[in-house]
């Protein structure tokens, strides 16, 4: 089976193995140290800090391998990767909603840094799909559970 490219940003890869190097260094000796305790306290069988420490271990454990299975299939988008003035992962674009006439600003990223809270949409979501490879006056239409938006690409941004 063929692993799925993802696709981040150098601040995304920087983010992942950050995140990565806390769980291998200090989150697996927290919850360690956790189950001695826990076990110091006797039998294990009705013990919750156990219970609580275990459930907790297999959380990171699994963490652990799904950060690393993304590392290894990561593709970093670099600033050549970047066409100019076309939406592309790693840029950000502002468009105006027709209906609304509001603007909003998007960072595409690769699904594993989607953040909404912070404009950060994937390249996956269904506007992201929709904008990639416009130019700046191209308009789109977004099929979304809601109904149908349109969208305006007023400024493309490279970082």
């Amino acid at each position: 089976m063929v692993e799925k490219e993802i696709f981040l940003t150098p601040d995304g890869l920087k983010k992942l193995e950050k995140e990565l190097e806390e769980l291998k260094s200090v989150k697996r000796r927290e919850v360690a140290e956790r189950i001695k305790q826990a076990i110091e306290f006797g039998d294990i069988s009705e013990n919750s800090e156990y219970e609580d420490a275990k459930n907790e271990q297999a959380f990171i454990e699994g963490r652990i391998i799904t950060l690393e299975k993304k590392l290894r299939n990561a593709r970093v988008i670099s600033e050549e990767d970047l066409a100019a003035g076309i939406v592309t992962i790693g840029t950000t674009v502002v468009l105006k909603d027709m209906e609304y006439d509001d603007e909003i600003e998007y960072t595409i990223v690769g699904s594993m840094e989607a953040d909404p809270a912070e404009n950060k949409i994937s390249n996956e979501s269904p506007v992201g799909k929709a904008i990639l490879g416009k130019s700046i006056g191209d308009e789109v239409d977004v099929e979304v559970p809601a109904g149908l938006l349109k969208y305006k690409v007023i400024d493309i941004k490279e970082k």
